[in-house]
């Protein structure tokens, strides 16, 4: 286990959530490794916490995909799975043409312009090459759209999808060469919505989502 964890403390947050982070980030940076064990008792002491943050913490982790529990070895840090990809994304896909297209009818000029804004902003958290700050720009991109739908169950839906996704969204981030494919297909969303254009928009949304899943298999196999 790595020598480098320690508790990234936010008074805002109950225990268990500033412990989930911390692990949740050491995770998606690598420091905690594919089928590393992932030790209450250890992490606890490492940490300077009781055990029960730690044991909520992982429960969360295995909800995001980002751990799994095997039977008489206990918790550990699960590995990334083309399977798993592809069932998450199968599902993301066709829920994210159902909230463009519900977008498309409902999406507001105010909301258009915070989704414009927003693909500004992410194209310029491209330049810091800090992956944390990128990927938080290319979910905010993403929820504007999702909140426009007015469709609160739908964003749940979304939103956990998301989680279990943000492992790979990572991986695809790591790799520059993706972004001007990334950029363009953000100028493609807007532009659907602000036209309107139903077929336009879907057919960029499976694009979207398609070059994610290719590139993010490479890593995989690579990583096998």
């Amino acid at each position: 286990m790595t020598d480098e964890l320690t508790l990234n403390m936010d008074a805002y947050l109950p225990l268990r959530d500033v412990v989930f982070n911390t692990l949740r980030e050491a995770i998606l940076k690598g420091e905690l490794k594919p089928g590393e064990r992932l030790m209450e008792l250890q992490l606890a002491t490492k940490l300077g916490v009781s055990r029960t943050p730690i044991r909520e913490a992982i429960r969360m982790l295995e909800q995001e995909g980002l751990a799994v529990t095997v039977p008489r070895k206990g918790a550990e840090v699960a590995k990334m799975t083309e399977k798993d990809m592809e069932d998450v994304l199968q599902v993301r896909e066709a829920l994210d043409d159902l909230a463009a297209k519900i977008a498309c009818e409902q999406i507001t000029d105010e909301q258009l312009l915070e989704l414009e804004k927003a693909m500004h902003d992410f194209e310029a958290s491209l330049l810091t090459k800090d992956i944390k700050k990128i990927a938080e720009g290319d979910v905010k991109f993403h929820d504007i759209i999702y909140e426009s739908t007015g469709n609160p169950k739908l964003v749940i839906i979304l939103n956990n999808l998301r989680e279990q996704l943000y492992r790979y969204r990572v991986e695809y981030l790591k790799d520059e060469k993706n972004y001007p494919i990334l950029l363009k297909e953000h100028q493609d969303i807007v532009e659907g919505l602000s036209l309107k254009d139903k077929d336009k928009l879907s057919e960029t949304m499976h694009r979207h989502v398609k070059n994610q899943a290719e590139a993010v298999k490479a890593i995989i196999r690579e990583q096998e």
